[in-house]
């Protein structure tokens, strides 16, 4: 038997510390030989949870089977490991010492033979592997990471055009995977709205954040699967601080109706995202007389986070987060198409073009809002496999179903937007895969300062004719 015994002392309180651990999908993060991880029980992390983690090998690699044997928050978690290589028994002890914790990591590991038989010869590199791992969990803890900028590949992509647009696939994902730091940040008494939340990336989306704790209101439309989502989460998560809103956010009354409530509950608002959307093939008008696109991508998310912007100013550091779309690319900004015509009408045209205008709104905003700590920005999940995507690019979806990217994939920029620490210190930006990118693939879709102008202006007057109609 090889044992390993390790200390480390950090300046997080020691719930948190308990909770990065305990889930043990975080290893992938701190353990240097962990590479993929997943959690094969139902329900949330205790007693019985089960995890894989695949680990690297001086050739290939393992699965290690991990089952939690003791579970006492915050002070105590025991995981028994199988493999076919060894067996495993970890041992993480967390204490209070003057303010600070102190995590005892202890591991004891039984080589099945052939390696038995040189299990000695083993354990130097053993507790080099074992002095690793507790190093990044303190660096993963510590939570001290520097916002991050583009690189020279992903610029290099982006000039070029056809490499850049290769890392919306799900190769792009697993490419910035490699270079990602840990995101231990707690979101416990956070308070998030997440709109579009009954599928797809917003459900993705969801299903992280109420692992992590957060205080989540879910906007939809259906109240039938709004209830079926809160349960789920709350039976997957053990979080109850999950609740749901019902708004059809095409509808400026229903977006006004919701921004009302909440306004009167005057909790602040610690996270919004704007994540509601579809892709309509067919032109059409909203029972207020808008065409459809414009209504739920564009003028729905202005209104709403306008009307919240009390709320996220009363939170101190709040974040707002809208997802738009790689579409947006292939277009310009142009007021005056904004509203689609049902003449020569291009759903997927539409979509980008409202997509555009609101990654121009999120710079707008960011610079606006930065004096009452409002960071403001944009994400786009490249080409993720979601409902929306299936129904509305059926063609799209054939030819490229092998490279799509899973919603889980596709919404993982926004989970590192809402939680991780050096999110916050960077605003006004476009997100793909954790990393600034360009807002424009083309000069020919460059806006001029007067167009950006006349955008804001085109908003504001909606929100005046509104209020006067009102």
């Amino acid at each position: 038997m090889i044992s390993l015994r390790e200390t480390i002392t950090v300046d997080r309180p020691i719930d948190e510390c308990f909770d990065y651990v305990a889930d043990f999908r975080t290893t992938a993060e701190w353990d240097a030989t962990a590479f993929r991880t997943e959690k094969l029980s139902d329900g949330p992390v205790g007693l019985g949870t089960r995890f894989s983690v695949r680990c690297k090998l001086p050739v290939g690699s393992i699965e290690l089977l991990y089952t939690i044997t003791e579970f006492e928050p915050p002070h105590l978690v025991t995981l028994q490991a199988e493999s076919w290589l060894f067996e495993a028994l970890d041992s993480i002890t967390f204490s209070e010492k003057n303010g600070r914790t102190e995590i005892v990591y202890s591991a004891d590991f039984s080589y099945r033979m052939p390696l038995a038989a040189v299990e000695g010869a083993l354990e130097a590199g053993m507790q080099r592997m074992g002095r690793s791992a507790l190093q990044g969990l303190q660096r993963a803890l510590d939570d001290n990471f520097e916002a991050p900028e583009i690189s020279r590949g992903s610029a290099t992509a982006d000039r070029l055009l056809w490499p850049g647009l290769a890392m919306f696939s799900k190769w792009g994902y697993r490419r910035g995977l490699r270079r990602w730091r840990p995101m231990s940040a707690s979101l416990k008494g956070k308070r998030v709205i997440v709109t579009g939340a009954s599928s797809g990336l917003g459900l993705a989306t969801a299903r992280t954040l109420a692992e992590r704790g957060a205080e989540l209101i879910l906007v939809m439309r259906n109240e039938k699967r709004a209830a079926e989502v809160v349960e789920e989460l709350r039976a997957e998560s053990g979080n109850t601080s999950i609740r749901y809103e019902l708004a059809d956010l095409s509808l400026m009354q229903e977006v006004d109706a919701l921004a009302e409530r909440l306004l009167r509950e005057g909790k602040p608002v610690d996270v919004l995202v704007n994540n509601a959307g579809a892709l309509f093939n067919e032109w059409g008008e909203t029972s207020e007389g808008l065409e459809r696109s414009f209504a739920l991508l564009l003028l729905s998310p202005w209104r709403l986070t306008r009307a919240l912007k009390p709320l996220l100013a009363a939170a101190g550091q709040a974040r707002v987060i809208n997802v738009v779309s790689g579409g947006m690319y292939s277009q310009k900004l142009e007021v005056r198409k904004l509203q689609a015509r049902p003449e020569g009408y291009a759903g997927a045209t539409a979509y980008a073009r409202c997509k555009r205008a609101l990654t121009v709104v999120t710079e707008e905003w960011a610079a606006d809002w930065a004096d009452e700590g409002i960071v403001v920005n944009a994400m786009h999940p490249g080409w993720a496999d979601t409902p929306g995507v299936e129904s509305a690019l059926p063609t799209f979806h054939t030819l490229t179903r092998y490279i799509l990217r899973t919603p889980e994939e596709g919404a993982d920029t926004i989970i590192w937007l809402a939680a991780a620490s050096e999110a916050g210190e960077i605003s006004g930006r476009l997100f793909l895969d954790r990393e600034p990118r360009t807002t424009h693939l083309m000069a020919k879709t460059r806006e001029t300062s007067q167009e950006r102008e006349a955008l804001m202006r085109f908003l504001e007057e909606f929100q005046l004719e509104s209020q006067a109609a009102a």
